[in-house]
């Protein structure tokens, strides 16, 4: 396989390069060329320093800077237009997920197309996990999409799965779109059980009232994207 790795980073100068490490050493023995593309979100800590040295430090390590915050979604998109191999494979930069476990995903991929983390338990606060069922849930009934972990940021798929689409998602929404997408094209990913770990380091945005808002307002708006397109 050759991978393309997107790691979208907004204010995570304690975890990036550790993360980095362990994405290297996973795709060594799972990838036969693999490039990390790191996409610095607008972040003020450091970010964007430590990644340039990573980048300085292997070759195979990229760097996409945002001189503004853009969002989530605007940030992995940023990357996927930036990858140049066959699969692409994503994951957040917090270091919640075991990079190790890529090589599980990696695994499933002959004869598939898509392969997402299923986290087999959750260590976030139960505000975010209450979140987070409420929103799969309404994106599997929205968007006829087969996941029981929507927002699980830990997915492979083939490249051209996404070729041509135009992203509408900047926030969290944009891995229902991923699926959703998927599902227009009668791709159902195949869910592996991926460990979940609490943050250590750095502050976690993902449940903010912020968030949740915009990713309320995107979800209405790519509903009713696909309505007319589905009309059309």
């Amino acid at each position: 396989m050759e991978i393309s790795v997107v790691l979208p980073a907004l204010n995570e100068s304690e975890n990036l390069a550790a993360v980095v490490e362990g994405l290297a050493a996973a795709l060594a023995g799972a990838a036969a060329r693999y490039e990390i593309i790191i996409v610095d979100d607008g972040s003020r800590d450091g970010t964007a320093a430590v990644a340039d040295g990573l980048a300085k430090s292997d070759g195979r390590v990229r760097v996409v800077h945002h001189e503004k915050r853009r969002g989530y979604g605007a940030a992995l998109t940023s990357g996927f237009a930036a990858a140049k191999y066959d699969w692409i494979f994503f994951t957040d930069a917090d270091g919640q997920f075991d990079p190790a476990e890529l090589s599980r995903l990696a695994a499933e991929a002959p004869g598939h197309r898509f392969i997402t983390g299923l986290r087999a338990r959750r260590a976030d606060p139960w505000r975010r996990r209450a979140y987070g069922f409420i929103f799969s849930a309404a994106v599997r009934a929205l968007f006829k999409v087969k996941a029981t972990d929507v927002n699980c940021a830990f997915k492979l798929f083939r490249k051209d799965l996404i070729s041509g689409h135009e992203f509408l998602s900047r926030g969290a929404l944009i891995n229902a779109e991923i699926l959703a997408v998927a599902a227009k094209q009668g791709v159902d990913p195949v869910e592996i059980a991926v460990t979940h770990k609490p943050r250590l380091k750095g502050f976690n945005t993902g449940g903010s009232a912020r968030v949740m808002a915009r990713a309320g307002k995107e979800i209405v708006a790519l509903y009713l994207d696909s309505r007319k397109k589905k009309k059309a």
